[in-house]
């Protein structure tokens, strides 16, 4: 099991990255309307819809011709807006009151609430990209750091329960450890910036460079704050819908939204903050 998700990680990090510095934008907004369409099936898969693969069609149909071709990225702050605002105001909450039933409209209307966070995250996918394919990266980096480190330090340290309702594996000295993970490699990141040319155009960086160490640091804070929201929140929606993964698309390690989830509610913040730089 751990060779297969090795093998998949890998081949998904190649295609990702030879994709992103193809200088195809053609082969960019493919993968990105492969990559929403299979996320927006999982999701109202997950929220027990009726003809979920059709209602994804729709989603991804309606995302590519709004973004691809009809100048959507012009009112892209808005759609960052509103994914952050969703988040803030109803998603995290969720965490602590607890989802409505899957019958119902509640668990529709929810349902299209948490779409229109996914055009979020991939309208800042779009974004971060529209700066360069390194800063993109970067931004997401921040997320794979802190999963890692809370996986190795939830398994060396873990003892206090995160969340044991939602997802009895995660701990709060594994959140912490992503947390350390993330703001010593940012930092090293920054340091070694002035030497390293093209360490200059990370995310990180660039943020530090114009906000300063401690606005910098409490905004890479909120990252990590941001990225533990986004996995409980989609263990939640697992865990009520009684699925173990989103799918099983990716070999190893489930489905498309079991490897975005904690990028949802964060590419957006880093998409607006990414605006003021």
């Amino acid at each position: 099991m751990l060779k297969t998700r090795i093998i998949t990680a890998v081949v998904l990090f190649v295609v990702l990255v030879a994709v992103l510095f193809s200088g195809s934008l053609a082969a960019v907004q493919a993968v990105v309307a492969i990559a929403f369409g299979a996320a927006a099936w999982e999701t109202f898969r997950l929220f027990k819809l009726r003809a979920p693969a059709f209602v994804a069609a729709a989603w991804t149909a309606a995302f590519a011709y709004t973004f691809f071709f009809n100048h959507g990225l012009e009112q892209a702050r808005f759609w960052l807006a509103l994914g952050v605002a969703i988040w803030l105001l109803r998603f995290v909450p969720s965490l602590k009151i607890g989802l409505p039933p899957l019958e119902g409209f509640g668990n529709t209307l929810l349902s299209m609430v948490y779409a229109a966070t996914l055009v979020s995250c991939f309208v800042a996918i779009l974004v971060l990209f529209g700066h360069s394919a390194l800063y993109l990266v970067s931004a997401m980096a921040l997320v794979w750091i802190a999963d890692i480190g809370a996986y190795f330090a939830g398994k060396k340290f873990g003892r206090r329960k995160l969340a044991p309702s939602i997802s009895p594996g995660k701990s709060v000295e594994g959140a912490i450890g992503g947390w350390i993970a993330v703001l010593v490699l940012a930092t090293i990141t920054i340091l070694a910036a002035p030497s390293v040319p093209w360490l200059q155009d990370t995310f990180a960086v660039r943020m530090q460079a114009k906000l300063g160490w401690l606005v910098a640091l409490i905004t890479l804070t909120v990252i990590v704050a941001a990225s533990i929201a986004g996995d409980l929140f989609e263990s939640q929606l697992k865990r009520r819908a009684g699925m173990k993964d989103s799918s099983n698309l990716l070999p190893g390690h489930g489905g498309v939204l079991d490897r975005i989830d904690a990028l949802v509610p964060v590419l957006p913040i880093a998409a607006l903050i990414g605006g003021w730089l």
